[in-house]
């Protein structure tokens, strides 16, 4: 791990502090990774123990504040007290923007039912439902859609007979999320309950047939900050046609007619690999994980996407995007590593971004000496090929499993069995995911829910360069004299992903790293008598 101590001393230290029994729940979600190519089993998708500050949200804000919300023409409404609705509101920088004049952009908007507490006492089902009504009187929106809260679980209000009787009288699509904050250990419950409800609710709605030669589904990518209108430019070089994006920047319109797709490519492996395998099931539609994060990261799924296609002109296309757009690329990749060339940076942050972004910071010349994920189940770690061995505990079993079945009219393999075969014999990977551990350097620190404790350790042990992480932390970290690039939601930058998203990232990351103000901050818990014995303890200086 560079400077100071080795990653193992490191993980001691953090553990130390712990009484016995957290101490031993927390030694299992922090490894050292000593094998990449066959990881080691790592605790994660596990209850936050109590008392630990951790970066964690919840089921809630995985389902309305990840995944669905998003989607800028569905009417979002939250049945709970207002400080539900008002979290959610925007506080992603999912951008988006309308396809046409008559359209209205919700994401404008924070709408709740604002329970009080006669709601909590006798309930909020009537309050629910005028809600609704007065939502479409004023907005005449396409689709509706309801996310449960804590109190609205607790009390049990019927959100879904609502949102069917209300759905009959008034003639749209309204649909509800069982999404109650409680309901899993971290969002990452909430992705699987909104990819369940997306399925139900609106993928193949709309049967109309997409003129276009290369189709594909782009999933689990949200847009911060304009990284899907990145990814889609690239991708229209090359002449590949994007139908839906789920779900950032889409329509509702574009989810529902998405299963015409020939194609899902997955970003956020986490967040939706439960509905590419409900779309292959379905309607034959094969997936393979993709990262458009990072120079060769975007260069290889570039390639891969004209592999499955396989024709020549796809191929040859897309080399020639590479080439142009790496002419832009590199200049700033030669002037950037002269400053970042050696420095390190560490990353926690939610989804696959805490492993796409070691792509970016390797570009750049930099190591990656810890890394983890806020709300990460095992296969997201240690690759895919370890789910059979994982456990289904208490908590997943809070969540529906949808039963799918091939679609008897719909279902279209998109390769012929024979064409599939012998692409996975030339070594092309279907349904795929390494997980992070195998691309991290050996003996590196994977910290799974990091605590503030951890974080705080690790940069008194290590002093990195940078910390990608959340807004919970980013100023703590950087009251501690490390500049901290907030991932969650781009601080106020973006896009970063593709190649142009890359050559900002290497702008922002070489601006932060290369200021000298971070030595000037001291943190406000810092006693002054402490910064008095240091500085009388340096050698004076003759000017």
């Amino acid at each position: 791990m560079g400077s100071g101590p080795s990653a193992e001393e490191t993980r001691e230290q953090m553990l130390e502090i712990y009484p016995k029994k957290t101490r031993r729940k927390r030694a299992k979600q922090m490894l050292v990774n000593k094998t990449p190519e066959t990881p080691e089993a790592i605790g994660a998708n596990s209850r936050t123990v109590p008392g630990i500050i951790t970066q964690r949200g919840c089921s809630y804000a995985g389902c309305k504040g990840v995944v669905i919300g998003p989607i800028y023409d569905i009417l979002h409404i939250t049945h709970g007290p207002i400080g539900c609705g008002w979290y959610s509101w925007l506080s992603r920088r999912n951008m988006s923007k309308i396809r046409h004049p008559e359209e209205t952009n919700y994401l404008q908007y924070s709408m709740s039912t604002d329970m009080q507490e006669d709601h909590i006492v006798f309930g909020g089902e009537k309050q629910l439902k005028q809600a609704i009504q007065e939502a479409y009187d004023e907005f005449k929106p396409k689709a509706i859609s309801v996310y449960a809260t804590c109190p609205v679980g607790l009390i049990g209000d019927d959100i879904h007979s609502v949102c069917r009787e209300m759905k009959e009288k008034l003639g749209i699509n309204i649909f509800g999320f069982s999404c109650e904050g409680y309901k899993g250990v971290s969002q990452s419950a909430g992705h699987h309950i909104a990819n369940n409800g997306v399925f139900k609710n609106m993928i193949g709605l709309d049967d109309t047939p997409v003129e276009a030669k290369y189709k594909i589904n782009v999933l689990g990518e949200y847009n911060i900050g304009g990284d899907a209108w990145e990814i889609d430019r690239i991708l229209r070089l090359c002449g590949i046609h994007i139908i839906g994006t789920l779900s950032g920047g889409v329509s509702y319109d574009e989810i529902c007619n998405c299963h015409q797709a020939d194609l899902n490519v997955v970003m956020c492996h986490r967040s939706i690999n439960y509905m590419a395998e409900m779309m292959e099931t379905k309607f034959g539609m094969p997936w393979f994980k993709v990262n458009f994060i990072g120079i060769e990261g975007t260069k290889k799924s570039l390639r891969k996407i004209a592999q499955y296609f396989d024709e020549k002109e796809l191929t040859d296309r897309v080399e020639e995007v590479i080439a142009m757009e790496m002419a832009d690329v590199r200049p700033v990749i030669e002037d950037v590593r002269q400053r970042t060339e050696g420095k390190k940076a560490a990353l926690f942050v939610g989804g696959s971004r805490a492993h796409h972004y070691q792509d970016l910071f390797s570009d750049m010349g930099m190591t990656t000496i810890a890394a983890g994920y806020e709300f990460a189940h095992r296969d997201d770690y240690e690759g895919r090929d370890v789910l059979p061995s994982i456990k289904i505990d208490a908590d997943s079993r809070n969540i529906e499993e949808l039963h799918i079945e091939a679609d008897p009219e719909r279902f279209n393999l998109r390769k012929t069995k024979e064409r599939k075969v012998a692409l996975e014999e030339s070594g092309f990977e279907f349904s795929d995911y390494e997980g992070m551990m195998r691309q991290m350097a050996k003996d590196t620190l994977v910290i799974d829910d990091i605590s503030a404790h951890e974080l705080e350790k690790l940069i008194e042990l290590h002093k990195p360069d940078v910390i990608g992480s959340g807004i919970k932390d980013k100023y703590v970290i950087e009251k501690m004299g490390i500049p901290c690039k907030q991932l969650h939601s781009y601080d106020y930058g973006g896009p970063y992903a593709g190649f142009k998203g890359a050559i900002n990232f290497f702008k922002e990351i070489d601006r932060m790293i290369s200021t000298k103000v971070w030595k000037l901050t001291r943190a406000p818990w810092k006693d002054d008598s402490e910064e008095q014995s240091a500085a009388a303890a340096e050698p004076a200086t003759v000017s």
